[in-house]
């Protein structure tokens, strides 16, 4: 096949479908309830680790994910994990056995994680500048297509049982062909050859990518009660019913797109002020969650959640871009991500425990916990605004 340009829509687009599968593990959480018939000798809490489980695999696959990029190349990394994940995806379609089904959600995990960190640091290998920074936030935008797409999909696939909603793992075929044939990238060892420097250098981090992997651990932990409470805060308090919960939590992906698309110019206008402005309305929208009365106020609420949300992602690894020593950033985009997974896995207990100590257990308790922790998070980066704009006076 002849070269696709970098510059052309098509490869832009082949780069930026693997994103599309970036959060896509967690989408089939909405039919839990119909698989603990199925598990009658598990426990609830055993089932609704088939949905947090991937996060696990994700943190193994970042892991491993630098060394087979050196074995094999980084290409193959990819192709290997779209591979993964279209295997250990779909074999719960036809599966029983709990634990089989258990193994094949951590699988599912581990191939993302090949290919985790790849989707946003080869982004860096192709564009700079601006173009990064727009590249950057439709990166951010198609992991919340996905999420919307695969969300929606579940929604329809679920009439036909909890088995049917798993198909959604198909979509790993198309995008496999789609990079496959063409991104093309420099082979690996010919790299390291010509460039002796850049492989010892690739493993390295500093103290602001520590810095930015531990705001993206606490800002994942205090955004997942978004997943894993809203359907139980709004049932208990009879705002929603399980249907309108799925199209809800299908908005705060929803509203990602736009906001994530937009990120080029919101860059050139606020600048730093991003990461403020988006953590704050990330904590304005978990509050209004927390305390929403009727469905619009729940509905408005996600909506704010999710532009915040859309506005920092993008804003950090863009920052992680500028921080990360020269030639690692894949490196430092794995570390960032291995903590983000982290923060995924244990926000459950970190949130539950947060809210049975300094609350009352419930589900609004909980919630309001995760807006205050977003809260800390808001006002660190007030100080971190300050300290960029003193640095560039």
């Amino acid at each position: 096949m002849k070269k696709v340009n970098p510059k052309s829509g098509l490869f832009k687009v082949a780069l930026l479908s693997i994103s599309l599968l970036l959060m896509i593990a967690p989408q089939i959480s909405s039919v839990l309830p119909l698989m603990y018939s199925s598990f009658p000798d598990v426990s609830r809490a055993a089932v609704e680790t088939l949905s947090t489980i991937p996060n696990i695999g994700i943190v193994v696959g970042l892991v491993l994910s630098p060394f087979l990029i050196k074995l094999l190349g980084t290409k193959t990394a990819v192709i290997t994990g779209l591979i993964i994940a279209l295997l250990a995806g779909t074999y719960p379609m036809y599966a029983t056995g709990y634990t089989l089904i258990l193994v094949s959600r951590f699988l599912l995990g581990a191939g993302i994680g090949l290919f985790n960190s790849l989707a946003v640091s080869l982004l860096s290998k192709f564009y700079a500048g601006d173009e990064l920074s727009t590249m950057l936030g439709f990166q951010n935008s198609m992991g919340s297509v996905g999420a919307a797409i695969f969300s929606f999909c579940v929604g329809i696939l679920a009439v036909n049982g909890w088995h049917a909603t798993f198909a959604i793992y198909l979509a790993a075929l198309p995008i496999l062909l789609l990079f496959g044939f063409v991104v093309k990238l420099p082979d690996q060892q010919q790299t390291d050859s010509t460039d002796q420097s850049a492989n010892r250098e690739e493993n390295k981090i500093n103290a602001s990518v520590i810095e930015i992997a531990i705001v993206m651990f606490f800002m994942y932990v205090f955004f997942m009660p978004m997943s894993f409470k809203l359907p139980q805060l709004a049932t208990s308090q009879k705002i929603a019913n399980v249907s309108q919960i799925a199209f809800v939590s299908s908005v705060v992906t929803l509203i990602g797109i736009p906001v994530g698309m937009c990120y080029g110019f919101l860059k050139k206008k606020l600048h730093d002020l991003i990461l403020p402005i988006g953590l704050f309305l990330q904590v304005a929208g978990l509050l209004a969650i927390a305390y929403a009365v009727n469905l619009p106020m729940l509905f408005v609420a996600v909506i704010v959640l999710g532009a915040g949300f859309g506005m920092s992602v993008p804003y950090i690894f863009n920052w992680l871009d500028e921080a990360a020593p020269k030639n690692s950033v894949n490196f430092a985009t794995t570390i960032t991500l291995v903590l983000v997974n982290i923060g995924c896995a244990v926000s459950p207990t970190i949130i539950n425990w947060l809210g049975a100590t300094l609350g009352s257990g419930t589900p609004r308790s909980d919630m309001t916990m995760a807006g205050i922790g977003m809260a800390i998070l808001f006002c660190y980066s007030i100080v971190h605004y300050f300290q960029i704009k003193k640095q560039h006076k």
